[in-house]
C-alpha cells in the first residue's frame, strides 16, 4: 500500500501506509502503538507530535481544502 497523508477537516493529519516511522530530529523512532498514525495539528495534544484528541476541545480550526485546478484567482 502507498503511503497516503490525509488532512482531516478540524483535526490531525493522518498517515497511512505499510513501512511508516516517525522520527524525531535526533533520528529515535516514535513507539507507535496503532495505525493509521495520526499527527496532531492543532498544537494541544500532550502526546505531540502524536494526536490525543486534544482538537476537539480546543477550538482548532483546519478547514482549508487543496485547491483544484482552475479554482485559483
Amino acid at each position: 500500500m502507498p503511503t497516503t497523508i490525509r488532512l482531516r477537516e478540524n483535526g490531525p493529519i493522518v498517515v497511512e501506509g505499510d513501512d511508516v516511522r516517525v522520527i524525531d530530529w535526533n533520528g529515535r523512532a516514535y513507539t507507535i502503538e496503532k495505525h493509521p498514525i495520526a499527527l496532531c495539528r492543532c498544537g494541544q495534544s500532550a502526546k505531540k507530535p502524536l494526536c490525543d484528541g486534544s482538537h476537539r476541545t480546543c477550538g482548532f480550526v483546519g478547514d482549508a481544502g487543496a485547491d483544484l485546478p482552475g479554482e485559483r484567482p
